[in-house]
Formats: structure tokens, C-alpha cells, sequence
């Protein structure tokens, strides 16, 4: 049964800094760079506030995490617990598992897993890995991000985490390099579809080809200056998710100018008729 989300990028203006996670090639190691933001509203008061606007889980991105400690991590937990809201997926921004650098292959390798510790922890269900950045023509980047991709399943199997991927990047930034390498990963690694991400007119035959493969879709519409959003555009992309099998969470998207809760309603408005 579909159901609406919110990404925590939709409140990246609200939610206190951004830590971005970057690699440094010369000194053959990760940064963390941080970004300042006001905090009207804590990551573990999040869950109760998508509640009272109607929303059933939450996706978070890994850079709005103040703290990786276990004591944080069981409170988050605890929050949507209370919340009874779910925590669908946590979306790690950061990585590359085409990566033909072999220090950062192991460091990211070391991230990756991680960040699978850290998603079994809060009780994350899902962990959205990048595919890559290399090109989507690259068949031999595709079958390294897919054999990457399958063992982090593994991985993450074992704490009760799926693992699953984007098109995101250039990577899969078709919608034949992502069935190509979903192909390649097999059942154990899933999808989820960003209507943004796919360029063109080709997006909505690549929504469609994705979307039953998915377990989350980004209702990201297009934008105007003032933050409203592109109507048919979206209803578009909608309508290419409806013509297939696709069950699972729409999950909201807003990056325009000001009020982010504000921007959001007019995207639920958009989407609520489809879910």
C-alpha cells in the first residue's frame, strides 16, 4: 500500500548543520566538511512533527546526523517509535563503489559499512547506497558497483538493513545503466526512483522501467522562481509510476525558497491524489 514520506533534505534549511562527507586524495582519507544551518527543529523532533502532518515515515540523509554514538542512535530509534512513524531509509550521500582508486575503494568500503552499523542502530529498515560516478556507458564500472552493491548487501543483511541504490549520479543516470546493473546485483539489492534525476523526454519511459523495482519514489517536481511547482510536469511523472505495479512510499521532495513546510504542502497537494 503506497503512503507519503518526507525527506530530511526537503528541511535541509531547518534541521542544524550539514556535515558533508568528502574525500581528500592527497591525504588518502575522508573530511568532513560542515556547513552551518539554523536548527528550528532537532533530527529526534522530526518524527513526531511528520506525524502531525500527515506523514507515515521519513527518509534521512546521512549529513544531518549530529552524533554516531550509540546512546544518540537508541534515542532516534526511540523517537519514531513513539512517533509510530517509519524510518524507510537512511540515505548515505557520500561514496563510490566504481571507484578505480584503491585507497579510497577500501576507505569508502570502511564507510559504507559504517554507516550499515549506524543504520541497524537508529532501526533504519533501508540504507541508500550510490551507485557511482562513473558513466552510465561504462559496463565494466557497472559490474563493479553491482558486485560492491551485492556484498554490502550481504553485509547488511545480517543486521536487518536492505540495501538499496538510487539514480543518482551519473552512473545510473539512465534508466538502461540502472537496469543493467540492478540485473547485475540481483534481488537482494533494491531501487529507489528520483523523478529529478532522469533527463529529457526519455524520463518518464525511465520512471516507468524503474519505478516496480523500487522501493521508494522522490515525487521531486520541477520548480519556478517562487517555489511552485510544475503541475503537469509532476503529474506526468506520476502518472508513468501508476501505469505499473509500483506499492510503496512517495516520499516528498522541496528545495525552492521559503517556507520548506510551505513548499511541501504544495508538492502533497500534487501527490496525495496518486497515493
Amino acid at each position: 500500500m503506497s503512503y507519503l514520506s518526507v525527506s530530511t533534505w526537503s528541511l535541509h534549511r531547518l534541521l542544524g548543520p550539514l556535515r558533508w562527507t568528502s574525500w581528500d586524495a592527497e591525504a588518502g582519507e575522508h573530511r568532513t566538511n560542515e556547513e552551518p544551518q539554523p536548527e528550528a527543529l532537532s533530527l529526534l523532533e522530526l518524527p513526531r512533527e511528520a506525524a502531525r502532518r500527515g506523514y507515515a515515515a521519513v527518509e534521512i540523509c546521512h549529513f544531518h546526523f549530529p552524533s554516531k554514538g550509540s546512546a544518540y542512535l537508541k534515542s532516534l530509534r526511540q523517537a519514531f517509535a513513539d512517533a509510530a512513524v517509519s524510518f524507510d531509509t537512511l540515505l548515505l550521500d557520500y561514496g563510490d563503489p566504481s571507484t578505480t582508486d584503491e585507497a579510497r575503494q577500501a576507505a569508502d568500503g570502511r564507510l559504507f559499512r559504517e554507516w550499515i552499523d549506524i543504520a541497524s542502530q537508529c532501526g533504519a529498515k533501508r540504507i541508500r547506497i550510490v551507485a557511482g560516478e562513473a558513466q552510465p556507458t561504462d559496463a565494466q564500472a557497472i559490474r563493479k558497483s553491482a558486485q560492491t552493491l551485492r556484498e554490502l548487501a550481504e553485509y547488511a543483511s545480517d543486521r536487518g538493513v536492505r540495501v538499496v541504490t538510487e539514480n543518482f549520479k551519473a552512473l545510473t543516470s539512465t534508466g538502461e545503466s540502472c537496469a543493467k546493473l540492478l540485473n547485475l546485483a540481483g534481488d537482494t539489492v533494491g531501487m529507489i526512483t528520483d523523478f529529478g534525476n532522469y533527463k529529457g523526454e526519455a524520463k518518464y519511459d525511465e520512471i516507468a522501467m524503474t519505478a516496480p523495482r523500487s522501493s521508494s519514489v522522490h515525487a521531486k517536481p520541477v520548480y519556478d522562481e517562487n517555489g511552485i511547482p510544475d503541475e503537469a510536469e509532476l503529474i506526468r511523472c506520476l502518472e508513468a509510476v501508476r501505469g505499473t505495479s509500483y506499492d510503496g512510499a512517495f516520499v516528498l521532495i522541496y528545495d525552492g525558497p521559503g517556507d520548506m513546510w510551505d513548499g511541501l504542502e504544495r508538492t502533497k497537494r500534487i501527490v496525495a491524489p496518486f497515493v
